[in-house]
């Protein structure tokens, strides 16, 4: 053990966040304390960015109209997702896939306008912007899940008519509805698992030593938590 670790009871805690984290959508009655929101807003802007460019750019919905607008932009699009799924469809629109109208807050991340200026490493993966905020938004998961409360990832939209309706620049753009809010329960395993759409695959099969194809790495099985 480095002697840089956290205790075991810290290390616990943040081994049973990554593990406990769920993508929501069910949300109960109830607030987000201001104090909390911006424990999770700095939890996010703490994330690591390819060249220190923060790219990330979060925007707070409070306006009940626009809230449902957004609502609108998702509902169509579910139902064109419904469509391009064939002999899935109807399957699919009996999920629930989000929770814009449920939860106590709503938040837009977006890719910031003038990352081109950015090129410390991104010169040969442009797409190093969006990875930084896929952490940021991490970050703000897992600390949402420390903090009780539950987070939704809502991807099923159409970004070009959510930039138009914020009134986003040209060179900027949305990459997630994220819904927060108290939550009736954190399920022990994935929404998309319980409702039978598909089921996750064993870390084994995603780790391999020296090489694509390579031997399967050792003891990649284990559980999230230590002992």
């Amino acid at each position: 053990m480095g002697e840089h670790a956290f205790s075991a009871a810290e290390r616990r805690a943040v081994y049973r966040a990554i593990a406990e984290r769920r993508d929501m959508r069910r949300f109960a009655p109830g607030d987000v304390p201001e104090d909390v929101l911006a424990r999770l807003l700095a939890a996010a802007h703490a994330a690591p960015s390819v060249g220190l460019m923060q790219p990330w750019r979060f925007i707070r919905i409070t306006d009940d109209a626009l809230r449902h607008q957004i609502h609108d932009i998702v509902s169509d699009e579910r139902r064109q997702t419904a469509s391009a799924l064939g002999p899935r469809a109807d399957e699919f629109l009996r999920l629930k896939v989000e929770g814009v109208l449920d939860c106590a807050e709503l938040l837009v991340v977006a890719l910031g306008d003038g990352r081109d200026k950015h090129v410390f490493g991104r010169r040969t993966l442009p797409q190093m912007d969006l990875a930084s905020v896929s952490c940021a938004i991490q970050n703000m998961w897992l600390a949402a899940r420390a903090e009780g409360l539950g987070m939704g990832w809502v991807s099923i939209f159409d970004p070009a008519r959510l930039g138009a309706l914020l009134g986003m620049p040209d060179d900027a753009e949305p990459v997630a509805i994220l819904c927060l809010g108290p939550v009736p329960d954190f399920p022990d395993r994935p929404a998309l698992e319980i409702d039978e759409w598909t089921f996750g695959r064993p870390l084994d099969e995603f780790v391999s030593e020296n090489g694509w194809a390579g031997q399967p790495a050792p003891a990649v099985g284990l559980p999230p938590c230590p002992p």
